[in-house]
């Protein structure tokens, strides 16, 4: 049995499965609140600075006043990430690290109670089941739920307003029980996965959603400027279920796996070849980055969780 990670909450750390939050705090009775999800790699937070800069874009967007810095902030992740050290060393593994703001207690803006509630939340990443769809290909269906516009709330702030989200999930498991779904925009275009960027390759070039109706994920950052280091090119724009359907190779990239081939959507083989040739070298030059085999380590830690 793994060790139990704790977490930050509000000044006092907490085992994860105990630590508690109010029934009348605004982040669980409206989803008013804001987060962002980092990774580590061997135990090193990764891009704390680019994360960091979203996560103050979405503190600003929704008008929460932490009452602390951004980078005081940062300096609470990198302390919870130092706390848990000897869970990580005795665990053997890596695992997601999220700062989460709610605006804090009070049904009316103007009831508002108490100071915003901040906590430093760790998630165990799930290699096993990552790991499979290294081999294997991960799987997408088209859901009917629809991204949020930016004339509603816009998806490049962070938030846990994703019920959208739950029923795109319920829609993609209804057709093909492994599979991830993958939602629309407004407008018919190709937006974003449940928590992951999608992006194709048609002729040798990446193409991949504008921002207009995504979340600007880190990984999907890292991915491009990955690209430019290759020589290879990326272009942003509209994309139909037409293009995915008939893309070269396709991929997810999100924080927690950084990046997985995608061989099906809706059934239909998208590539034959798991992972793809531009796939494999994002793969390598991203590992050569970060010092770490990013597909080895989801196999030998899948494997571990598996057993």
């Amino acid at each position: 049995m793994t060790a139990e990670y704790e977490i930050w909450l509000d000044g006092k750390y907490y085992p994860r499965r105990d630590a508690k939050i109010s029934m009348i705090d605004r982040g669980f009775k409206l989803s008013d609140l804001v987060y962002d999800t980092l990774r580590t790699f061997d135990g090193k937070v990764y891009k704390l600075d680019d994360h960091m800069e979203r996560f103050e874009r979405s503190l600003k967007y929704v008008r929460i006043d932490p009452g602390i810095s951004i980078n005081d902030i940062a300096d609470l992740i990198e302390e919870v990430v130092k706390h848990n050290e000897p869970i990580r060393l005795k665990n053997q593994d890596d695992y997601m690290v999220s700062p989460i703001v709610t605006r804090g207690a009070g049904y009316r803006l103007k009831d508002i109670e108490n100071k915003p509630s901040i906590s430093i939340f760790i998630d165990p990443i799930d290699f096993g089941f990552y790991s499979q769809m290294h081999v294997e290909g991960a799987h997408g269906v088209i859901a009917k739920a629809r991204s949020y516009s930016s004339q509603q709330l816009d998806p490049k702030v962070k938030h846990f307003s994703r019920l959208s989200y739950v029923m795109a999930d319920l829609e993609a498991t209804d057709i093909d029980p492994r599979a991830f779904p993958i939602m629309l925009d407004i407008d018919g275009n190709i937006s974003e996965s449940v928590g992951s960027n999608i992006m194709i390759v048609t002729d040798g070039v990446i193409k991949t959603p504008k921002d207009t109706a995504i979340l600007q994920g880190i990984s999907r950052k890292a991915i491009i400027e990955t690209a430019d280091g290759l020589g290879i090119e990326v272009i942003e724009e509209d994309l139909q279920p037409y293009d995915l359907y008939t893309a070269d190779e396709a991929f997810f990239t999100s924080t927690p796996f950084c990046l997985i081939p995608l061989s099906k959507v809706d059934n239909r083989r998208i590539a034959n070849d798991i992972p793809g040739p531009i796939t494999s070298q994002l793969l390598a030059a991203w590992s050569e980055s970060i010092g770490l085999d990013i597909v080895d380590q989801t196999m030998k830690l899948g494997k571990k969780n598996n057993s």
